[in-house]
Protein backbone atom coordinates (compact mmCIF):
# COMPACT_ATOMS: atom_id res chain seq x y z
CA UNK A 1 0.00 0.00 0.00
CA UNK A 2 1.17 3.56 -0.83
CA UNK A 3 1.90 5.50 2.22
CA UNK A 4 -0.03 8.62 2.25
CA UNK A 5 1.15 12.13 1.15
CA UNK A 6 1.35 14.40 4.81
CA UNK A 7 2.17 18.20 4.99
CA UNK A 8 3.11 19.98 7.35
CA UNK A 9 2.92 24.13 6.48
CA UNK A 10 3.36 27.82 8.82
CA UNK A 11 5.40 28.72 11.50
CA UNK A 12 8.81 27.52 12.93
CA UNK A 13 11.07 29.44 15.25
CA UNK A 14 14.21 29.02 17.44
CA UNK A 15 13.48 28.76 20.80
CA UNK A 16 15.76 29.94 23.40
CA UNK A 17 16.01 29.04 26.45
CA UNK A 18 17.56 31.45 28.77
CA UNK A 19 17.61 30.13 32.02
CA UNK A 20 19.91 27.11 30.13
CA UNK A 21 21.41 29.05 27.56
CA UNK A 22 20.18 26.61 25.37
CA UNK A 23 18.56 26.70 21.62
CA UNK A 24 16.19 24.34 20.04
CA UNK A 25 14.40 24.54 16.35
CA UNK A 26 10.18 24.41 17.27
CA UNK A 27 7.15 25.49 15.91
CA UNK A 28 4.08 24.00 15.43
CA UNK A 29 3.77 22.70 12.04
CA UNK A 30 7.56 21.97 11.83
CA UNK A 31 7.30 19.85 15.05
CA UNK A 32 4.44 18.32 13.50
CA UNK A 33 6.31 17.20 10.33
CA UNK A 34 9.40 16.20 12.37
CA UNK A 35 7.73 13.46 14.12
CA UNK A 36 5.59 12.28 11.25
CA UNK A 37 9.25 11.90 9.66
CA UNK A 38 10.40 10.24 13.01
CA UNK A 39 7.84 7.84 13.11
CA UNK A 40 8.39 7.05 9.48
CA UNK A 41 5.81 8.50 7.51
CA UNK A 42 5.55 10.34 3.80
CA UNK A 43 6.19 14.09 5.30
CA UNK A 44 7.28 17.19 3.66
CA UNK A 45 6.85 21.13 5.33
CA UNK A 46 6.50 24.41 3.62
CA UNK A 47 7.46 27.58 5.52
CA UNK A 48 9.96 30.64 5.41
CA UNK A 49 12.68 31.30 6.91
CA UNK A 50 14.73 34.64 7.06
CA UNK A 51 17.87 34.84 5.14
CA UNK A 52 20.03 35.31 8.41
CA UNK A 53 22.00 32.46 10.58
CA UNK A 54 18.89 31.49 12.39
CA UNK A 55 17.73 30.45 9.28
CA UNK A 56 20.95 28.45 8.91
CA UNK A 57 20.03 26.65 12.37
CA UNK A 58 16.46 25.51 11.31
CA UNK A 59 17.04 24.29 7.89
CA UNK A 60 20.23 22.52 9.05
CA UNK A 61 18.29 20.39 12.04
CA UNK A 62 14.82 19.67 9.98
CA UNK A 63 17.42 18.19 7.59
CA UNK A 64 18.49 16.06 10.51
CA UNK A 65 15.04 14.31 10.54
CA UNK A 66 14.53 14.10 7.19
CA UNK A 67 12.73 16.90 5.88
CA UNK A 68 13.61 18.62 2.49
CA UNK A 69 15.08 22.18 3.37
CA UNK A 70 14.35 23.29 -0.35
CA UNK A 71 10.33 23.61 0.38
CA UNK A 72 11.59 25.66 2.77
CA UNK A 73 11.67 29.42 1.41
CA UNK A 74 14.09 31.78 1.97
CA UNK A 75 12.97 35.91 2.60
CA UNK A 76 14.64 39.27 3.02
CA UNK A 77 13.95 39.97 7.68
CA UNK A 78 14.18 38.01 10.39
CA UNK A 79 14.09 33.93 11.36
CA UNK A 80 10.84 33.35 14.04
CA UNK A 81 12.73 33.60 17.50
CA UNK A 82 10.90 32.46 20.98
CA UNK A 83 12.41 34.02 24.20
CA UNK A 84 11.59 30.97 27.18
CA UNK A 85 12.16 31.08 30.65
CA UNK A 86 11.84 27.17 32.60
CA UNK A 87 9.82 27.47 35.14
CA UNK A 88 9.92 23.82 36.61
CA UNK A 89 9.64 22.35 33.78
CA UNK A 90 7.13 24.64 32.14
CA UNK A 91 7.41 27.49 29.96
CA UNK A 92 7.24 31.05 30.28
CA UNK A 93 7.32 33.52 27.40
CA UNK A 94 9.36 36.30 27.58
CA UNK A 95 9.44 37.31 23.68
CA UNK A 96 7.83 35.92 20.70
CA UNK A 97 8.99 37.35 17.17
CA UNK A 98 7.18 35.46 14.12
CA UNK A 99 9.86 36.67 11.42
CA UNK A 100 9.26 36.21 7.92
CA UNK A 101 7.26 33.24 8.53
CA UNK A 102 4.55 35.32 9.74
CA UNK A 103 0.77 35.21 7.46
CA UNK A 104 3.13 32.55 5.41
CA UNK A 105 1.43 31.98 1.76
CA UNK A 106 3.44 29.06 0.11
CA UNK A 107 4.58 29.67 -3.39
CA UNK A 108 2.32 28.63 -6.25
CA UNK A 109 4.99 25.48 -7.19
CA UNK A 110 4.69 24.66 -3.25
CA UNK A 111 0.90 24.93 -3.21
CA UNK A 112 0.36 22.68 -5.97
CA UNK A 113 2.26 19.77 -3.82
CA UNK A 114 -0.16 20.80 -0.90
CA UNK A 115 -3.33 20.92 -2.70
CA UNK A 116 -2.54 17.10 -4.11
CA UNK A 117 -1.32 15.61 -0.57
CA UNK A 118 -3.55 13.15 1.33
CA UNK A 119 -3.69 15.52 4.31
CA UNK A 120 -2.39 18.94 5.25
CA UNK A 121 -2.00 20.32 9.00
CA UNK A 122 -1.48 24.30 9.08
CA UNK A 123 0.25 25.67 12.00
CA UNK A 124 -0.72 28.31 14.79
CA UNK A 125 -1.22 31.86 13.19
CA UNK A 126 -1.77 30.07 9.73
CA UNK A 127 -2.70 32.21 6.92
CA UNK A 128 -6.83 33.21 6.49
CA UNK A 129 -6.13 33.24 2.79
CA UNK A 130 -4.88 30.05 2.72
CA UNK A 131 -7.28 28.26 5.07
CA UNK A 132 -10.40 29.98 2.45
CA UNK A 133 -8.12 28.06 -0.38
CA UNK A 134 -7.82 24.65 1.51
CA UNK A 135 -11.35 24.90 2.06
CA UNK A 136 -12.38 25.95 -1.51
CA UNK A 137 -10.10 23.10 -3.18
CA UNK A 138 -11.49 20.52 -0.80
CA UNK A 139 -8.09 19.81 0.24
CA UNK A 140 -8.04 17.34 4.24
CA UNK A 141 -6.52 19.43 6.46
CA UNK A 142 -6.28 20.61 10.06
CA UNK A 143 -5.49 23.61 11.98
CA UNK A 144 -3.93 24.29 15.17
CA UNK A 145 -5.62 27.57 16.83
CA UNK A 146 -4.12 26.76 20.19
CA UNK A 147 -5.84 29.90 22.57
CA UNK A 148 -7.01 32.07 19.84
CA UNK A 149 -10.01 29.94 19.28
CA UNK A 150 -12.38 31.88 17.04
CA UNK A 151 -9.44 34.18 14.86
CA UNK A 152 -9.42 32.18 11.64
CA UNK A 153 -12.27 31.54 9.71
CA UNK A 154 -13.50 28.24 10.40
CA UNK A 155 -16.40 27.37 8.17
CA UNK A 156 -15.30 23.70 5.87
CA UNK A 157 -12.59 23.24 8.24
CA UNK A 158 -12.32 19.73 8.56
CA UNK A 159 -10.49 19.22 11.99
CA UNK A 160 -9.68 21.96 14.43
CA UNK A 161 -7.10 21.21 16.97
CA UNK A 162 -7.57 23.92 20.12
CA UNK A 163 -6.38 24.51 23.61
CA UNK A 164 -9.12 24.39 26.29
CA UNK A 165 -9.30 24.64 30.04
CA UNK A 166 -7.82 22.07 32.58
CA UNK A 167 -9.78 22.72 35.49
CA UNK A 168 -12.12 20.43 35.89
CA UNK A 169 -14.60 22.98 37.62
CA UNK A 170 -14.59 24.92 33.59
CA UNK A 171 -17.42 22.78 31.42
CA UNK A 172 -15.57 22.05 27.53
CA UNK A 173 -19.10 22.22 26.34
CA UNK A 174 -19.41 25.72 25.32
CA UNK A 175 -15.70 26.24 23.48
CA UNK A 176 -16.41 23.02 21.21
CA UNK A 177 -20.09 24.47 20.89
CA UNK A 178 -18.72 27.66 19.56
CA UNK A 179 -15.88 25.59 17.42
CA UNK A 180 -18.17 23.81 15.74
CA UNK A 181 -20.92 26.30 15.04
CA UNK A 182 -18.49 28.59 13.83
CA UNK A 183 -18.04 25.54 11.46
CA UNK A 184 -15.12 23.56 12.09
CA UNK A 185 -16.66 19.93 11.20
CA UNK A 186 -14.36 17.92 13.91
CA UNK A 187 -12.72 19.78 16.93
CA UNK A 188 -10.21 18.31 19.12
CA UNK A 189 -9.79 20.05 22.89
CA UNK A 190 -6.52 19.41 24.42
CA UNK A 191 -7.07 20.32 27.91
CA UNK A 192 -3.27 19.33 29.77
CA UNK A 193 -3.67 17.25 32.84
CA UNK A 194 -7.32 17.09 32.17
CA UNK A 195 -6.98 15.17 29.42
CA UNK A 196 -8.29 15.73 25.84
CA UNK A 197 -12.19 15.33 23.84
CA UNK A 198 -12.72 14.81 20.31
CA UNK A 199 -16.06 16.51 19.09
CA UNK A 200 -17.67 15.24 15.47
CA UNK A 201 -21.50 16.93 15.75
CA UNK A 202 -22.65 13.84 17.03
CA UNK A 203 -20.93 12.50 19.97
CA UNK A 204 -17.97 13.69 22.42
CA UNK A 205 -15.17 11.53 23.09
CA UNK A 206 -12.87 11.97 26.14
CA UNK A 207 -9.35 10.30 26.78
CA UNK A 208 -6.86 10.76 30.10
CA UNK A 209 -3.90 12.42 30.13
CA UNK A 210 -0.62 10.38 30.28
CA UNK A 211 1.09 11.55 33.32
CA UNK A 212 4.53 11.90 33.16
CA UNK A 213 8.33 13.59 35.12
CA UNK A 214 8.21 16.71 32.86
CA UNK A 215 11.12 17.94 31.76
CA UNK A 216 9.80 20.30 28.91
CA UNK A 217 6.08 21.22 27.91
CA UNK A 218 7.50 22.71 24.41
CA UNK A 219 6.14 20.94 21.46
CA UNK A 220 4.02 17.90 23.27
CA UNK A 221 0.55 19.57 21.49
CA UNK A 222 2.21 18.98 18.22
CA UNK A 223 3.38 14.99 18.94
CA UNK A 224 0.23 15.17 19.88
CA UNK A 225 -1.15 16.37 16.44
CA UNK A 226 1.28 14.71 14.35
CA UNK A 227 0.18 10.95 16.44
CA UNK A 228 -3.69 11.60 16.39
CA UNK A 229 -3.76 12.12 12.50
CA UNK A 230 -1.93 9.18 11.49
CA UNK A 231 -3.89 7.04 14.21
CA UNK A 232 -7.00 8.94 13.56
CA UNK A 233 -7.35 8.85 9.34
CA UNK A 234 -4.24 6.57 8.40
CA UNK A 235 -3.91 3.40 10.87
CA UNK A 236 -7.82 3.01 11.28
CA UNK A 237 -7.79 3.54 14.75
CA UNK A 238 -11.51 4.89 16.40
CA UNK A 239 -11.10 8.70 17.92
CA UNK A 240 -11.06 7.59 21.86
CA UNK A 241 -7.76 5.21 20.65
CA UNK A 242 -6.00 7.89 18.77
CA UNK A 243 -6.30 10.12 21.60
CA UNK A 244 -5.02 7.58 23.51
CA UNK A 245 -2.09 7.03 21.70
CA UNK A 246 -1.84 10.69 21.07
CA UNK A 247 -1.67 11.46 25.02
CA UNK A 248 1.16 8.68 25.36
CA UNK A 249 3.17 10.98 22.41
CA UNK A 250 3.04 13.88 23.97
CA UNK A 251 4.08 12.69 27.24
CA UNK A 252 7.15 11.55 25.69
CA UNK A 253 7.85 14.80 24.12
CA UNK A 254 7.55 16.48 27.52
CA UNK A 255 10.86 14.12 28.70
CA UNK A 256 13.66 15.71 26.87
CA UNK A 257 13.82 19.71 25.95
CA UNK A 258 12.33 20.88 22.59
CA UNK A 259 9.64 19.79 20.54
CA UNK A 260 11.16 16.81 18.78
CA UNK A 261 14.84 14.98 19.64
CA UNK A 262 17.22 17.27 18.94
CA UNK A 263 20.97 18.16 20.34
CA UNK A 264 20.63 21.91 21.94
CA UNK A 265 22.78 24.12 20.59
CA UNK A 266 24.49 26.92 23.04
CA UNK A 267 22.56 30.26 22.04
CA UNK A 268 25.27 31.49 20.01
CA UNK A 269 26.91 34.96 19.96
CA UNK A 270 24.88 36.39 17.42
CA UNK A 271 21.81 36.33 18.37
CA UNK A 272 20.13 39.27 17.04
CA UNK A 273 21.11 42.40 19.29
CA UNK A 274 17.81 43.54 19.51
CA UNK A 275 16.52 40.40 21.77
CA UNK A 276 20.04 41.67 24.30
CA UNK A 277 17.58 43.16 26.63
CA UNK A 278 15.00 40.51 27.54
CA UNK A 279 18.50 38.00 27.53
CA UNK A 280 20.11 40.47 30.49
CA UNK A 281 16.47 40.35 31.98
CA UNK A 282 16.42 36.78 32.12
CA UNK A 283 19.91 35.66 33.41
CA UNK A 284 19.49 38.37 36.04
CA UNK A 285 15.96 36.71 37.55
Amino acid sequence: MTQPKLVAVGDNCLDAYLTNGLLTVGGNALNVAAQWRRNGWAARYFGAVGEDPEGDVVLAELAGVGLLPDDVERLPGDTAVTLLRDESGDRKFLHESFGVGENYMPASEHYAVIAAADWVHLGTNANRDLVRRLVADHVPFSIDVSTAHLELPLDGVPMLFASGPDDVDRPVEPLLSALRAAGARQVVLTCGRRGSYFDDGTNVVHAPATLVDVVDTCGAGDSFIATFLTGFHFDGLRASEALHKASIAAAQTCTHLGGFPQKPRPIPEWLPAKYAGFITDAQGA
